[in-house]
């Protein structure tokens, strides 16, 4: 009788646990696919010069629910506006084009994953 007992209050706790766990939202999603928009502005940026100097500019980081998945309750997305420079014979010359970066969030690692 008390082992089954102890099993019963084991079971009892692990759900309790579970329980006690905080469901991830958009609001505590988003400060970690921000950081992730800087790191790849800062990748971007300290690329090899090579004669042209591109400057990485962050237009939105978007973070959507994905309702009905629960591994992946959200995707987001980061897109730059990125101005590249490059000094010819004729003077400098700018040019400007747009890149985006999609993610899902994976609520088992408390991550975002970069969805190709």
């Amino acid at each position: 009788m008390s082992t089954r007992l102890g099993l019963a209050a084991l079971a009892l706790l692990a759900v309790s646990c579970k329980l006690g766990e905080p469901k991830a939202t958009r609001e505590s999603v988003t400060p970690a696919l921000q950081q992730e928009a800087q790191k790849l502005k800062a990748e971007g940026e300290r690329m090899p010069d090579l004669g042209v100097k591109a400057t990485w500019n962050v237009l939105a980081v978007e973070v959507r629910e994905q309702k009905g998945s629960a591994d992946q309750p959200f995707a987001g997305t980061i897109r730059f506006r990125i101005d590249s420079s490059t000094h010819a014979l004729e003077g400098p010359s700018t040019q400007s084009f747009e890149k985006k970066f999609d993610y899902v969030y994976d609520a088992a690692s408390k991550q975002w994953r970069f969805r190709p």
